[in-house]
């Protein structure tokens, strides 16, 4: 038994990268989301760095897993949506706000799009 907790720990740090490229963050973005700075991310994820019990919790739930995922005890099944770039990662998080803020974020995202579009026929007409 002890040797497979060597294992769970000696593998942290690429399981965490991996988890955390799976769903679009950054180590920035990551960090944020935790509370840590970019440069604690970075070294969590080096091969012989460990976060402290408090964190895992909190990292779990930014990643969208369980913390036995995390640690390596148990394999990742089936996860809630994870999203797989930095703009599906926005989107998930858009549709926890409240009503109100959900429609004036579609109507700028409304603006936006009429706008790239706009701009499409115009230099289509130039051409």
């Amino acid at each position: 038994m002890p040797k497979r907790k060597t294992e769970v720990i000696e593998s942290f740090g690429e399981r965490l990268a991996q988890l955390r490229k799976g769903t679009g963050f950054t180590q920035a973005e990551f960090a944020a989301e935790v509370g840590i700075t970019q440069r604690m991310v970075a070294y969590y994820e080096a091969p012989d760095a460990h976060p402290p019990a408090h964190l895992l919790p909190q990292m779990a739930q930014v990643l969208g897993v369980s913390a036995d995922v995390l640690l390596g005890v148990s394999p990742l099944r089936h996860p809630k949506k994870l999203a797989t770039n930095r703009l599906e990662h926005r989107l998930l998080e858009i549709e926890k706000l409240g009503a109100t803020e959900k429609r004036q974020i579609i109507q700028i995202i409304d603006t936006f799009i009429e706008r790239g579009k706009l701009k499409q026929r115009i230099s289509t007409q130039e051409a």
